[in-house]
């Protein structure tokens, strides 16, 4: 396969992790550029519907696989998939980015110049309880079901991919989903 093959093709959770430990054990730079080939367009969208404007996006994503080459050696695949892994980086350092902009306003009491001033701060709060909501309600579910939620929503990854890459039938991957929204759901109703 050449290498410009091996961009193109899909990324499953096997060679993702393979990738990783090859980071890991020898600093290895092809598997890097391909884990970020594959991911920063994921983690662009899920930035993206996070609320992070491009600029910020672009600056999450360079610090996660960032974290990603420095902190290989610490992935362990029993834990659960390197999708999962990624995207719980980059959903802290999008917490920590917010933090840092929120300890400004309040320090500086004036909105700094690269923040967008046109969400009202109502709204802005309003979203910020509803993530941490769903946040924990993530943190909550059963790892199957999480992983399955991450691979879905998260990397955008096809059905069909999520039972390839987790070694599970394509009615489980969907019964998993299925239960994960239900559980979901039912917790943030219960949280309201």
């Amino acid at each position: 396969m050449r290498p410009a093959d091996a961009k193109t093709q899909p990324l499953d959770g096997e060679e993702a992790a393979r990738l990783v430990a090859a980071i890991a054990e020898a600093g290895d730079r092809q598997a890097f550029a391909r884990l970020f080939s594959h991911y920063a367009p994921r983690l662009k969208t899920f930035l993206s519907r996070q609320g992070f404007g491009a600029s910020d996006c672009d600056d999450l994503i360079q610090d996660t696989m960032l974290a990603v080459w420095r902190k290989a050696g610490q992935f362990d695949a029993k834990s659960g998939a390197v999708s999962t892994w990624i995207f719980t980086i980059s959903r802290n350092l999008g917490i920590d980015r917010r933090r840092r902009v929120a300890r400004r306003l309040r320090d500086d009491d004036l909105p700094p110049s690269d923040v967008d001033p046109s969400p009202s701060a109502e709204g802005e709060i309003i979203t910020r309880e509803d993530e941490t909501r769903v946040r924990r309600a993530l943190d909550r579910l059963p790892t199957e079901q999480a992983d399955v939620i991450a691979l879905s929503f998260f990397s955008q990854s096809p059905q069909s991919e999520i039972a390839s890459a987790l070694g599970i039938p394509l009615g489980t991957v969907k019964s998993r989903i299925r239960l994960a929204m239900n559980r979901l759901r039912q917790m943030l109703d219960e949280s309201s």
